[in-house]
């Protein structure tokens, strides 16, 4: 019996698990095609979700890894006293490390703490370190408590960093002074959000705080995109709280997801992205998707999904099967 007419062959084939492979395999190759030249206009992202878990500083770190992979030169500015996105990218962040802590509060400038990633020449990153911890404290009694990231920034960008151009601030899951002064230094704002129960939950909190620094301090702040993570296409909830999250933020959901996935877990622990991790695994696919349909919507705002820029929408979730 030939190969092509073998009944086991053609039933494999018309599997889930083969499906998701011709899928995956279509996906690498339309990314693949796209030129490597970042052409935008410089953008100034805040990464911010109060509520932990959600899978934030993994969405900053692989969005920048994505972005750079693209062509743009990116800096991560890490917020967060936890240090996790600085772990991601292997920038050293020991208590003795000049940090953005010192940025903040010591008004050092920014260009004396920014390291460059071994992951890639056009990843940058301003780690932080455990002094962050006590920066919610020591910034109230400071002048400008708001805008010393922004002043540091500007300053930054416009000198030593002009060639910049992506920036992910990586928040806290807190809205307190650190939140606001990424809010205040940034153009637009990222939720990653869990398809999980309780995924809405205090978002209404996070518009309000948005709202209130469009008022007060950050005019041109917008909310721009919604990235949902943690996809599991096999549960209906999953889809259940992707259908909420686009009836409430229509505009600003990425057709892309996030699913979940053993490798972009597995990558951290090595000090990598999971773009540099495992390249061709379904979460690096999906986090390079995500950044182009990112682009692709700044460039072409009238165009509403990443197919329309030649990339496969991805909702159905995959889950990736490691070996």
């Amino acid at each position: 019996m030939k190969h092509d007419e073998d009944p086991a062959t053609d039933s494999f084939y018309d599997t889930p698990l083969a499906r998701e492979l011709a899928d995956l395999t279509a996906r690498r190759r339309a990314l693949d095609a796209i030129p490597l030249e970042y052409s935008g206009r410089r953008r100034i992202f805040t990464v911010s979700n109060q509520k932990g878990g959600v899978g934030k500083t993994t969405s900053t770190v692989n969005l920048a890894a994505a972005f750079a992979h693209m062509g743009a030169t990116v800096l991560v500015v890490d917020l967060d006293p936890q240090g996790n996105a600085s772990t991601a990218l292997s920038i050293p962040h020991n208590a003795e490390t000049p940090s953005v802590y010192d940025v903040l509060v010591e008004e050092r400038p920014l260009s004396e703490v920014v390291q460059q990633s071994p992951e890639s020449p056009r990843l940058f990153c301003a780690p932080s370190t455990i002094h962050l911890a006590g920066a919610e404290i020591e910034l109230v009694s400071l002048v400008a408590r708001e805008r010393r990231l922004r002043t540091a920034l500007e300053k930054y960008l416009s000198t030593t960093g002009a060639d910049i151009d992506i920036v992910l601030i990586d928040c806290p899951p807190s809205l307190g002074l650190l939140t606001i002064n990424a809010f205040t230094a940034a153009d637009e704002v990222l939720i990653p959000i869990q398809c999980e129960y309780y995924a809405l939950e205090g978002l209404s909190q996070l518009m309000g705080t948005v709202s209130m620094i469009q008022k007060h301090l950050n005019p041109t702040l917008a909310l721009s995109t919604i990235l949902l993570t943690m996809y599991d296409g096999r549960t209906r909830l999953s889809q259940q709280v992707a259908d909420e999250v686009r009836a409430h933020f229509a505009d600003q959901v990425l057709t892309t997801v996030i699913p979940r996935s053993v490798r972009i877990s597995e990558a951290p622990s090595f000090g990598q992205t999971v773009i540099a991790y495992d390249g061709q695994s379904v979460g690096a696919v999906a986090y390079r998707e995500a950044a182009v349909e990112i682009v692709r919507r700044d460039q072409l705002p009238d165009v509403a999904t990443g197919e329309a820029a030649g990339i496969s929408a991805h909702d159905r979730g995959t889950e990736e099967r490691d070996a």
